[in-house]
């Protein structure tokens, strides 16, 4: 079990992913598909092009074929719809990803419904997202994937437990509250508004932070054996990056407990891979 005392190794976990995609990689290609991601980056946002830069290592890693397009921040919406509309048509590329944020000038949303849903490895289309909801199959968002897939992974059950999600983002919160529904969590969610956060997130038996807030949660919001999700990735203004949770505070409470860096974010894409190479098997049924 890849954890070190009551430390999720979230790293360690997309490390054997990546090793087990690897191999179905090597079978699609020898059977003549090569997954392929394209990646479009609008802008020189320095943290998105570090991020693109680390799904496109773990590309080459796996043997997942990557394309990179680079856009000026100053490129008009159409513009980028049209790089869609391309990489949709092309038969090398089985997963598109449009890393956000976006400049102002660009409507995100039209962004994401212009891709095909066969090939939405953000797991963000809206069909996507009805999927989720009503329990269908479709592609999952990766964070909340990977949150999943830790837990599992960890041999921590789900099934009965009250969850508390702490952030109710379309990218993680909400899905991830429907995920843990289908396996029979109960679910409360707490946001922004929510009054005596500590009341709520103390009756957790898992706690998933993600409000986007540095060290919103400590030692007074964790009750002992809480196992904690940490989704949280803070820059302070010495560079630092930390959590929504404070890990040294909460750490010796926590049953589990994963850290920042190192715990959901490799989890995050290496599930990107995942829904990669699972969108070239669906294309070989086809």
């Amino acid at each position: 079990m890849p954890q070190t005392g009551n430390i999720i190794d979230g790293k360690g976990m997309a490390a054997q992913i990546r090793s087990e995609l690897k191999a179905t990689v090597q079978t699609l290609s020898h059977q003549g598909t090569m997954p392929g991601l394209a990646v479009v980056l609008v802008g020189e946002d320095p943290a998105s092009q570090l991020y693109v830069r680390g799904k496109i290592r773990a590309c080459e890693e796996v043997g997942i074929y990557s394309e990179q397009i680079y856009l000026t921040s100053d490129v008009l919406e159409e513009e980028v719809l049209a790089v869609i509309d391309r990489l949709n048509d092309d038969q090398k590329i089985h997963g598109i990803l449009v890393q956000l944020p976006l400049p102002v000038q660009i409507d995100p949303d039209r962004i994401i419904e212009r891709i095909d849903p066969a090939k939405d490895v953000d797991g963000f289309h809206p069909q996507n997202m009805g999927r989720l909801v009503i329990g269908q199959h479709g592609f999952l968002p990766c964070t909340p994937h990977g949150i999943m897939e830790m837990l599992k992974r960890s041999d921590i059950s789900i099934t009965g437990k009250h969850v508390v999600v702490v952030g109710r983002s379309n990218i993680v919160g909400k899905p991830i509250s429907f995920l843990l529904q289908r396996e029979h969590a109960t679910v409360t969610m707490c946001h922004s508004r929510t009054r005596e956060l500590a009341h709520y997130t103390k009756q957790a038996d898992i706690l998933i932070a993600a409000a986007g807030k540095a060290h919103l949660l400590g030692r007074d919001h964790i009750s002992p054996n809480t196992v904690v999700i940490d989704v949280g990735m803070n820059r302070l203004q010495g560079r630092k990056v930390v959590g929504d949770v404070d890990f040294e505070a909460v750490r010796e409470l926590a049953s589990h407990i994963t850290p920042v860096p190192g715990g959901v974010g490799p989890m995050t894409i290496a599930m990107l891979l995942y829904n990669t190479v699972e969108a070239a098997k669906q294309r070989c049924k086809e």
